[in-house]
């Protein structure tokens, strides 16, 4: 599992430099390879790469594009199974996860951009006008460990259908997953240059590339604090920046007949994929006098969570992805307590007979209220906060009393009821009784939660500039 090589320019490279970097298995916190770490000076091989590219993907037809993206497609199912191992090798996604749906995501996006691109059309008569939309040019892409295919696959097909050429770094914290899908491209024969792949850290890599001339568009998903730094190094030189970044998304939960269905899916959703996820539903809204049910309920379900090696079919929930995100929950876990909230289940440590692993209690705090640290800041890890509401209006309060806007929920019986609140929350997605959003739906934020939007329509518009020729 060692990855002492890129992928620039059609072929597997050796990086400028050799600084190398431990991939940890978080479920045995063991090392189980090492991978290359890049330099500023490998950002500008890669970069040359895809702008000389860049000339000739401009130019490949629509079908040519479908093409591509038909090819990728089906040489990813023949990988399908080896990119599953890796998610949760990598990153700790128990398997049924990690097959189901963190492999999945990619099909899924790559089907979508195919029907995207295929009813697109890049150039139409608007009036007295012609209008043409046209590749932005070289796009750096930076993405996460979280749901690391995908990210990837979110960005790069919809960039590919663009006819665009891109730059990718993956986090070099789980990294495995990212080369199958360099391997995947090298099979596929897209033009040299169309597609290159760069290890590395945040600091070095990904602000080379925010900062680096030749690339006209970033995408990066991850922290609020992350997308600062790409937004500032991108604005030296003007480029396109799109972000999703940060969440904490609320779910307002209705009072009817569905309140224990309501208590409990929320649950699972917020603990699904350990807790890190930037849409999950981690601030749940109750109404004041069905708090003590809710929090009886929340931790009958949260019981019956079972935590435990990634490999087996039996686990729920695997590790944390690194010791940094382990720590970082169990010290909010403890803010939590000293703020006075009320520790429902869960709490510090690691859940009983799990002593090796980054393995974290699935956590319910109740009498929480919104100003406390838990309610602020985003945990990423399998905590739910529970607020009390007195009516619908101070819900709504409540819900838009963040930082954040990425997804908000509305759960309960009365679907009128609930997309009435829906239309009221600051947030890119609501979902009502946790209604999944599919590929084909736009993802992104309000506030400091990004700008731009991925998925369908929506993610390819990121990846074209528009052109108005008047005059004809």
């Amino acid at each position: 599992m060692d990855l002492k090589k890129f992928y620039i320019n059609g072929q597997f490279v050796e990086p400028a430099s050799f600084e190398l970097f431990d991939i940890i298995n978080p479920a045995t916190e063991e090392s189980i390879g090492k991978v290359a770490l890049g330099s500023p000076e490998d950002v500008d091989i890669a970069v040359s790469a895809a702008k000389n590219a860049f000339k000739k993907t401009a130019l490949l037809s629509k079908q040519e594009r479908l093409d591509l993206l038909e090819t990728i497609r089906e040489n990813y199912k023949k990988r399908y199974n080896d990119i599953a191992a890796a998610i949760r090798t990598e990153m700790g996604a128990p398997v049924k996860l990690a097959e189901a749906g963190q492999t999945a995501t990619g099909l899924g996006h790559l089907k979508t951009a195919i029907q995207v691109l295929a009813g697109h059309e890049f150039e139409y008569e608007h009036g007295d006008y012609i209008i043409r939309e046209e590749p932005i040019g070289v796009c750096g892409l930076i993405t996460p460990w979280n749901w690391p295919i995908n990210q990837i696959v979110s960005k790069m097909a919809p960039a590919f259908a663009a006819g665009c050429t891109v730059v990718l770094k993956p986090s070099e914290i789980a990294p495995l997953s990212a080369m199958i899908i360099a391997e995947i491209i090298h099979e596929s024969g897209l033009p040299a240059g169309m597609f290159n792949l760069i290890n590395g850290s945040g600091p070095v890599v990904g602000e080379a590339m925010s900062a680096h001339n030749d690339i006209d568009m970033m995408s990066f998903t991850g922290s609020t604090r992350g997308g600062i730094a790409v937004a500032s190094a991108s604005a030296k030189s003007v480029k396109r920046v799109s972000q999703e970044l940060g969440g904490k998304s609320p779910n307002i939960i209705l009072d009817d007949d569905d309140f224990e269905a309501s208590i409990s899916k929320g649950v699972i959703h917020v603990m699904s994929n350990s807790g890190q996820s930037c849409n999950a539903p981690t601030r749940m809204l109750v109404p004041k006098d069905r708090h003590d049910e809710a929090l009886e309920i929340a931790k009958t379900i949260t019981t019956d969570i079972v935590v435990g090696d990634p490999i087996n079919m039996t686990s729920d929930l695997g590790p944390l992805v690194n010791e940094v995100q382990y720590q970082k929950v169990q010290n909010l876990i403890n803010t939590g307590v000293n703020e006075g909230a009320q520790l429902v289940i869960g709490g510090t440590g690691k859940p009983d007979g799990l002593s090796k692993g980054f393995y974290v209690k699935p956590t319910v705090f109740g009498h929480v209220n919104n100003e406390m640290t838990i309610a602020r800041e985003e945990i990423f890890g399998p905590v739910l906060s529970i607020i009390s509401y007195n009516s619908l209006e101070e819900a709504i309060v409540i819900a838009n009393d963040t930082d954040y806007g990425l997804a908000a929920y509305v759960t309960g019986k009365d679907t009128d009821k609930a997309l009435q609140l829906a239309r009221g929350l600051r947030a890119g997605q609501v979902s009502i009784n946790y209604g999944s959003s599919g590929p084909a739906a736009p993802f992104g934020g309000f506030k400091q939660s990004g700008n731009g939007r991925e998925k369908a329509e929506w993610g390819l518009g990121e990846f074209l500039e528009v052109k108005a020729i008047m005059g004809k």
